[in-house]
């Protein structure tokens, strides 16, 4: 294997988020009126010096003489600078405790300030060049040790020559005085590190752009906290998703991209090409062909309840991790459900038209209360279940029907049969799942066999109710009322049309698919599906997965992952650990589950031998995915 690079770190904007000057400006002129033109001439000053404008010497001198700059500020900045960390430094901190041998940090600010830092980091301080601050008597800053290099222009390259470095000496850094190491040839290769400021002029020169420390571990082969850059993983978030999601996934590094509506399946299939995640919600299909298209997938998380819009086992055919969140917005649509049946048993939707053409109809014909009434729910799982208790608490009788074995709660009566539950209930309200089997479950048959004057409500999926028998059945008087918020078909964004043969009916509540939309909902869902994504790309976590077999995994620590998503066929793991062997591979520990469809293989192993031998592991009969974790 090649011997391991020293690697020489820029401080400002690369170890850490800020440029040391303006942050020392910040405390200083905190109480001054012309801290605004002031700060404007030092970041001024700093661009021209990063960019190569102005040598870094001259630059620093006149930023320094405009700031009335004491010991209290320096050491207040000082305390603050560890948690300042670039959040991929932050990521990567086992790595500079495992290298600091091969660690220079070089820089132009000041010695009180990167000390910290450099100590958090396991750099110790022979091998910390920088700057050091002159004081005057009473502890205001005068100026910077003339005698250092590094308050000159040209000092970094000349600081590296002087140090003798053997092997390979790569510089990562924002500025120009950075980019001027490899320049000079100080340095065999240079990083223009973009996580905080990009500099164009900067990039030009440099061998590579890195928007993350995980790109440059990546680029030299060292073992940084991930086996791939984050940074160079694309995600895609379709359908306005709830921006909670987003910052936890760029929190994590990870490049996000978001479009507000749904694509249809080729501007998807166009879309799709290199992005390794896909976030949707309820209005766009991930179909076979879009799968067979997808290059780089490795997810695709629903943030939402439903995955019928999802080809499961087309996803699961290609090694496609699919997530949901099944829970977030129970009890948005929960709520929606209760307000829907007072407003229905008030007759309060006709009454508030009526209102609005200057019709005043005060009357209780017709208006019940809840209380005392008999609620039939159609699917008890978790929306159906808590829906059962508010029911019960507003002093409901409730029956519900579930083709799968459910507790009841509280004093909720389960029905062996679908026509009893209908027999019986003054409202029945829907709380399916979208599988194709469910299509048209609820027609003119069951209509009929309602109790008259009952009400319906469907909050689940638009397919499982035939509208038309619902249109019939409110126009004969059967239903004297129903709220439906999901269609069979519905537009793809706000701006197109909506037509339904429901519409302009007596007592008929129409929303457009909200039963989960609420604020808290969504930014429920949010979370949940984006720590679900992490999960699963950060340690190989299916936990909650509907499409592969569920493993719960800890953190990878002191190993590599290898995880292994094969088709469930004889002798695959037989195979995996015959080419592990042969690799010379040493397993710490193995997991393998299986459904009747796949099989995931997830192998942890020593962190010494040669990456070359995981080829073979590609190669394996059956293999549908294969990566690593560091």
């Amino acid at each position: 294997m090649t011997a391991r690079p020293t690697l020489i770190f820029d401080f400002d904007s690369t170890l850490v988020d800020f440029e040391t000057l303006e942050a020392l400006a910040d405390l200083a002129l905190a109480d001054s009126p012309q801290a605004e033109a002031t700060r404007a001439e030092i970041a001024a000053l700093t661009d021209q010096a990063m960019a190569g404008d102005l040598a870094f010497g001259e630059a620093l001198r006149r930023r320094l003489a405009l700031l009335p700059l004491t010991r209290d500020h320096v050491q207040s900045l000082a305390e603050r600078a560890p948690d300042r960390l670039t959040a991929s430094v932050r990521r990567n901190l086992n790595f500079f405790q495992q290298h600091k041998g091969r660690v220079v940090i070089l820089s132009g600010g000041f010695r009180e300030v990167i000390a910290p830092v450099a100590e958090l980091l396991g750099v110790s301080p022979d091998r910390v060049l920088c700057n050091d601050l002159i004081y005057d008597a009473d502890g205001r800053v005068t100026g910077v040790d003339d005698a250092n290099p590094l308050s000159h222009a040209d000092g970094k390259p000349a600081v590296i020559h002087a140090l003798n470095l053997s092997g390979r000496v790569v510089m990562v850094g924002d500025g120009w005085n950075d980019a001027e190491v490899k320049l000079a040839g100080a340095a065999d290769a240079f990083y223009a590190f973009t996580e905080v400021a990009r500099r164009p002029s900067v990039i030009e020169v440099a061998d590579a752009e890195a928007a993350s420390l995980d790109e440059v571990l990546h680029a030299e082969g060292l073992s940084g906290r991930w086996s791939f850059p984050r940074s160079r993983m694309k995600m895609l978030l379709l359908e306005n998703i709830h921006p909670v999601a987003v910052e936890r996934l760029e929190e994590a590094g990870y490049s996000v991209e978001t479009m507000k509506g749904a694509l249809d399946e080729d501007d998807l299939i166009a879309a799709i090409k290199g992005v390794h995640v896909l976030g949707i919600r309820s209005k766009t299909t991930v179909s076979r062909r879009v799968l067979e298209e997808a290059d780089r997938l490795m997810a695709v998380a629903a943030f939402c309840i439903g995955t019928n819009q999802i080809d499961l086992e087309a996803a699961a055919d290609h090694g496609v991790a699919v997530f949901n969140a099944p829970y977030s917005n129970t009890r948005s649509v929960v709520e929606l459900a209760i307000g829907l049946m007072i407003v229905l048993m008030r007759d309060v939707p006709d009454k508030s038209a009526a209102m609005h053409v200057g019709k005043w109809n005060k009357s209780a014909t017709g208006s019940k209360e809840l209380r005392g009434k008999t609620l039939g729910i159609v699917g008890y799982g978790a929306i159906g279940s808590q829906l059962s208790v508010l029911a019960e608490n507003l002093g409901m009788r409730v029956l519900f029907y579930d083709l799968s074995e459910r507790l009841a709660l509280g004093n909720a009566r389960r029905m062996r049969s679908l026509d009893a539950l209908l027999a019986e209930s003054d409202v029945v309200t829907l709380h399916v799942d979208g599988r194709r089997e469910n299509a048209n479950i609820f027609g003119a048959t069951q209509f009929a066999r309602m109790k008259e004057g009952a009400l319906f409500l469907n909050l689940s999926r638009g397919h499982v109710v035939d509208v038309g028998a619902l249109a019939q059945a409110m126009g004969s008087g059967r239903i004297a009322g129903a709220a439906v918020d999901v269609f069979p078909e519905e537009p793809r964004t706000n701006s197109d049309p909506f037509e339904s043969p429901l519409q302009g009916l007596k007592n008929m509540i129409l929303t457009p698919h909200i039963g989960g939309s609420t604020e808290e909902a969504q930014e429920a869902i949010a979370e949940f599906a984006a720590e679900r994504l992490l999960g699963y790309l950060n340690r190989g976590d299916t936990t909650f997965s509907v499409n592969l077999p569920n493993v719960q995994l800890a953190e990878v620590s002191g190993a590599h992952r290898i995880l292994h998503i094969h088709r469930n066929q004889p002798g695959v793991l037989a195979e995996l650990n015959r080419a592990l062997a042969a690799a010379g591979l040493n397993i710490l520990g193995q997991h393998l589950k299986t459904d009747e469809r796949t099989g995931y293989v997830i192998t942890d192993v020593d962190r010494d031998y040669d990456p070359e031998a995981l080829r073979t592991l590609k190669t394996v009969p059956g293999t549908l995915k294969f990566r690593t974790l560091h």
